[in-house]
C-alpha cells in the first residue's frame, strides 16, 4: 500500500471520473504500474485477500494479478463480486483472474440469472474473458451460452447492456461456426420489434463481426492455434 501510495497521481484519480471509476476509492495508480508491482510480488493468495479487504481501487486491481487462480475458491468468487461497484473492477477480476479459475463457467451461468448490476455484468465479462483466453473449450459450450447471452439482452442497464455486448462479440470471433452462430443471434436481437438495448447489442456485434479484420484472424485460426486480444469494452 506504501508503493502505490508513491506512485499515485491525483490528475489520474481525477481523471478516473470521466470512465465512470469512482474516485473517492482510488489512489490514482497507473494500471502499468500496477502491472510493475504485480510482477515483484508474484503470485501470494494470502496478499490478494488482504489486498481486497483495504477497498481501495488500485489495491484490488493487484489483487486479481498476484492471486492463484487454483486457490480461488467458489465462495470467494461470490464474495468479491458481491463487492463490485463499478466496471473497471468487474472486468479486471474476470479478465485477469476469474476466467482461469475452476468455477468460471459455474459462475457464469450462476451470475447471468442475477439481478444486481456488477453482479449481471460480471457473468457476460467473464464469459467473454472465457471465450478469449479458454482455447480448450469446444464450441458447443459456447453454443449454450447464446440464450443466456439473449435472455439478458432485453437489460437496459448501460453497464450490463454492454458486458453483454462484449460477450457475444468474443464469442463470434472464437470460430467460423461461432461466428455465424452469434451473427445469427445479432441480427435476431436488431429487428424492429426488439427493445432498444437489444438492437443496441445486435447492431453493435453486427457491426464488430463484420470487420475485415475479424475474417482474417478467423482464417488464420483454421489453419492453427492463434492468440487472443483484448476486445473489452467499458
Amino acid at each position: 500500500m506504501a508503493w502505490l501510495r508513491q506512485h499515485a497521481s491525483e490528475v489520474t484519480r481525477d481523471g478516473m471520473a470521466r470512465y465512470a471509476i469512482p474516485a473517492d476509492k482510488a489512489l490514482g495508480v497507473s494500471m502499468a504500474d500496477i502491472k510493475l508491482l504485480a510482477k515483484r510480488v508474484g503470485r501470494d493468495h494470502a496478499l490478494a485477500g488482504a489486498l481486497w479487504a483495504t477497498d481501495c481501487y488500485e489495491a484490488r486491481l493487484l489483487s486479481s494479478l498476484v492471486d492463484d487462480p487454483a486457490r480461488v475458491t467458489s465462495a470467494q468468487m461470490d464474495r468479491w463480486c458481491g463487492d463490485f461497484d463499478n466496471w473497471g473492477i468487474c472486468d479486471t477480476l474476470c479478465f485477469n483472474l476469474f476466467d482461469r479459475t475452476p468455477h468460471a463457467w459455474l459462475k457464469v451461468e450462476q451470475w447471468a440469472s442475477r439481478r444486481e448490476e456488477f453482479v449481471k455484468r460480471a457473468a457476460f465479462a467473464l464469459l467473454a474473458s472465457l471465450a478469449l483466453h479458454d482455447r480448450s473449450t469446444e464450441d458447443e459450450r459456447f453454443l449454450g451460452c447464446l440464450p443466456w447471452v439473449e435472455s439478458a439482452a432485453v437489460d437496459e442497464r448501460n453497464f450490463v447492456k454492454k458486458s453483454v455486448s462484449w460477450s457475444l462479440r468474443a464469442i463470434g470471433e472464437r470460430s467460423p461456426s461461432l461466428h455465424q452462430a452469434a451473427l445469427k443471434l445479432s441480427r435476431k436481437l436488431a429487428m424492429p420489434a426488439r427493445t432498444a438495448a437489444e438492437k443496441w447489442i445486435g447492431k453493435d456485434v453486427i457491426k464488430a463481426l463484420q470487420r475485415p479484420a475479424v475474417a482474417k484472424r478467423l482464417a488464420r485460426r483454421e489453419n492453427g492455434p492463434s492468440s487472443s486480444k483484448d476486445h473489452r469494452s467499458s
